[in-house]
C-alpha cells in the first residue's frame, strides 16, 4: 500500500520561516494572499414595516419646487420641438432661484437651482434671460452650464457634488435628457436601458429630497393617453414620479399642460405664452375653453349656461348659421368635446352638467 505524500501545512511552514528569518518576512497576518473575507449579506427585512407602525408614523410633507405642479422627485417635462418647453423650464428656474411667483400666480420658495442648458449657447441663454427678466436683476442662486458629462460618466457625481455645497438646493433642470443619459449597455433591452438611465437621475432627487426635471421630447404620433406620446419605452414613464406634457398648436399662444404623477392631481392646465417677454402664465378656467376655435368655444360657453340645448337653440342664441352649428356640434361630440343624447341635445364635457345621467352614459 502506497502511503499518501506528506504535504506541509502552509501556515506552519510560514511560521518556521518567520523564526529562522525574522527580518525577511512580514507577519503571517500581512501576507499578500490572505483568505478573502466572506461578504456580509444584508437582511432584506431590516427596514420592514408592520402595517400598524407604518400607519402610526408621521412623515414630513413632500417639498414642492412649484406647489401643485412639481414636487420633489423625478419629473419629466415633455413637448414637441419648438413648443416652448425650454422657455418654460428657464422661467421656472429663474423664478425659483429668485423666489416670488412663477407662471403668473404660483408662489414659490427661493432656493438654489442648477440648469443644464445642453442645447443652448451662453449667448442664447443670455438673450433669453434678458427677455424674461426685463428690468429685474438676475438671481445669483441660478447656476447654468451648456456642456456637461453624461450621468454614468461623472455627471451624476458632479450634480451630487454641487448639491453637497448647497443645502438650500431646490431644483435641477436637465435640458435635454438625451444629452446626459449615456450609452446603452450592450445586450440590455430598450425598456431596461430607459429605466436604468432614468434611475440615475431619480436617485439624485430621492437622496437629496429635491426636484429634478428632465426636459424630453414627444413623438409625432398622437395618442389618447399623453404618456404614450413620450419618446422611448414605458421605462421612461415607469421611472418618473411626475409627467408633464406641454402641447401648443403651431403659431398659437395658448397651450395645455397635461399633468399626472404620484404626488400630483391629474389635471390639464391652460397656459399662454407671451413671445414678447418669453414667459408662460397659467390661465383660469377649463383648458378646453382656451384651445377651441372661436365657433366651438362659443358653443361650449353657451352650453355651460344652457346644458341640453339643441343646435337650433344654439344657433338662434349665437346668431350663427343653423347647419354650421349642427355640423360643428356633431364634430365636437365625435372629438369628445361635447356629450350628445336625448335625440340631439348637447351637454358640456363635465358629466355633472348632464342631469340624471349615469357617468357611463355620458360618453355615448
Amino acid at each position: 500500500m502506497i502511503e499518501p505524500a506528506w504535504e506541509p501545512d502552509p501556515d506552519e511552514t510560514y511560521r518556521m520561516a518567520e523564526v529562522i528569518y525574522p527580518d525577511w518576512l512580514p507577519p503571517l497576518e500581512e501576507r499578500a494572499d490572505p483568505e478573502p473575507a466572506r461578504p456580509v449579506k444584508a437582511d432584506p427585512f431590516a427596514n420592514a414595516w408592520t402595517a400598524d407602525r407604518l400607519m402610526a408614523e408621521e412623515f414630513p410633507p413632500p417639498r414642492w419646487a412649484v406647489p401643485g405642479l412639481i414636487p420633489e422627485g423625478l419629473s419629466l417635462l415633455a413637448g414637441a420641438p419648438k413648443a416652448g418647453k425650454s422657455w418654460l423650464a428657464l422661467c421656472l428656474a429663474l423664478g425659483i432661484a429668485a423666489g416670488g411667483k412663477v407662471l403668473g400666480e404660483v408662489a414659490v420658495d427661493p432656493g438654489d437651482v442648477l440648469y443644464l442648458a445642453l442645447e443652448d449657447t451662453p449667448r442664447r441663454l443670455q438673450s433669453r434671460m434678458g427677455k424674461i427678466l426685463g428690468d429685474t436683476p438676475a438671481p445669483a442662486g441660478l447656476t447654468l452650464l451648456t456642456e456637461f458629462p453624461t450621468l454614468p460618466d461623472g455627471g451624476a457625481d458632479a450634480i451630487r457634488g454641487w448639491l453637497d455645497t448647497r443645502p438650500n438646493g431646490r431644483l435641477v433642470v436637465i435640458d435635454v435628457f438625451a444629452k446626459v443619459r449615456g450609452e446603452t449597455p450592450s445586450g440590455m433591452s430598450p425598456y431596461d436601458a430607459d429605466y436604468l438611465a432614468m434611475g440615475r437621475a431619480k436617485s439624485i432627487a430621492d437622496n437629496y429630497g429635491i426636484a429634478v426635471v428632465l426636459v424630453h421630447h414627444l413623438r409625432k404620433m398622437a395618442a389618447d393617453d399623453f404618456t404614450a406620446e413620450l419618446s422611448g419605452t414605458n421605462g421612461i414613464v415607469g421611472a418618473a414620479d411626475t409627467i408633464m406634457a406641454l402641447k401648443r398648436p403651431r403659431g398659437e399662444a395658448d397651450g395645455v399642460l397635461h399633468i399626472t404623477g404620484r404626488d400630483v392631481d391629474e389635471a390639464e392646465r391652460a397656459m399662454r405664452f407671451d413671445a414678447s417677454t418669453g414667459t408662460w402664465e397659467l390661465l383660469a378656467g377649463a383648458a378646453i375653453d382656451h384651445t377651441l376655435h372661436s365657433t366651438r368655444a362659443a358653443i361650449l360657453t353657451y352650453l355651460r349656461q344652457s346644458p341640453g340645448a339643441t343646435p337650433k337653440a344654439i344657433s338662434d342664441a349665437l346668431g350663427h348659421d343653423r347647419e354650421t352649428i349642427r355640423r360643428t356640434c356633431g364634430r365636437m361630440a365625435d372629438d369628445g368635446q361635447l356629450h350628445r343624447r336625448d335625440g340631439g341635445r348637447y351637454y358640456p364635457p363635465d358629466t355633472s352638467a348632464v342631469p340624471g345621467v349615469p357617468e357611463s352614459q355620458t360618453h355615448l
